[in-house]
């Protein structure tokens, strides 16, 4: 599996307290239709520490099937538990997903060599194509470089990352020590741009939840040596990169998505819904981005 291009990290629809299985079939279509190169399931993005293993397993089942093939689907399966993250991969692998993302272990903040013990005992239960994840703003540890060089030196499965550290200087430094066809893919949307100036090859998008086209837009129009088109992409659509998270991903893009009329707003507990000065705030940003 090569990765290239704008993966969406799909916000998980729920309407009752439960999954709205109708309105993730919606939201995949028009993913598609925005040209996106694959979805990320049950992500952070996707409410996964609020979904049973039922749920979480059925909703990447429901990606696959809604996908039909047509795009690459890249299944959250991370723990911080590695017998269940191996046990969420497996299922991930059981129900045709095409790889897998895993998020570094929180909570319990792992050494390094915990780390790359846990990746590689995930890596040798699957066959899937795997994709690591680090963002130590949510797990309180960061996967180090020379940690993420072992691992795709030792385990052929391990071909990407998903960066969102925050640091251009890293993304250089990974690029610098990783292989040429070792995928780094931007986790976050407002670095996309400079992240792509560096050496990454796409982004796993919030936004692209919302304005699919317009994401794939700018980074085809830097892959494609567009560059200018890329900046002027990246200066409309900043407002929204940032707003998306006025506060805790993915309440506000569940917002914007329900403005728009795609899903109903609906969040687990312990997230609440947007409070009104971020919701006033967002409703103005999306006037001013402009919608498809």
């Amino acid at each position: 599996m090569k990765l290239l291009g704008t993966y969406t990290a799909l916000v998980t629809p729920f309407r009752g307290g439960a999954v709205d299985e109708e309105a993730l079939r919606l939201l995949v279509e028009a993913q598609i239709e925005g040209g996106v190169a694959g979805l990320v399931p049950v992500g952070t993005t996707g409410e996964s520490p609020t979904l049973t293993h039922e749920e979480h397993v059925r909703v990447i089942a429901k990606t696959v099937e809604f996908t039909a093939g047509r795009v690459t689907v890249l299944a959250g399966t991370g723990s911080n538990s590695t017998a269940e993250a191996i046990e969420l991969t497996r299922a991930a692998e059981a129900v045709g997903a095409d790889g897998a993302l895993l998020v570094a272990p929180y909570y319990n903040k792992p050494s390094q060599a915990g780390l790359y013990a846990h990746f590689a005992a995930i890596a040798q239960s699957t066959r899937l194509p795997l994709v690591l994840y680090s963002i130590p703003g949510r797990c309180g540890v960061e996967i180090a470089v020379e940690t993420v060089e072992a691992l795709a030196q030792g385990h052929k499965s391990i071909i990407g990352l998903k960066e969102a550290g925050g640091s251009v200087d890293r993304l250089s430094q990974l690029r610098q020590r990783l292989p040429d066809d070792f995928a780094l893919l931007s986790g976050d949307d407002s670095l996309t741009l400079p992240f792509l100036s560096v050496g990454a090859v796409g982004v796993v998008s919030v936004a692209s939840n919302l304005l699919p086209r317009a994401v794939v837009d700018l980074v085809q129009s830097f892959l494609s040596g567009r560059l200018a088109e890329a900046e002027r992409l990246h200066r409309r659509l900043y407002p929204l990169f940032r707003d998306l998270f006025v506060e805790t991903n993915p309440v506000p893009i569940k917002t914007a998505l329900s403005l728009r009329g795609r899903i109903a707003p609906d969040v687990r507990l312990p997230l609440v819904p947007l409070q009104p000065s971020s919701r006033a705030r967002l409703e103005k940003t999306l006037s001013l981005v402009g919608m498809e």
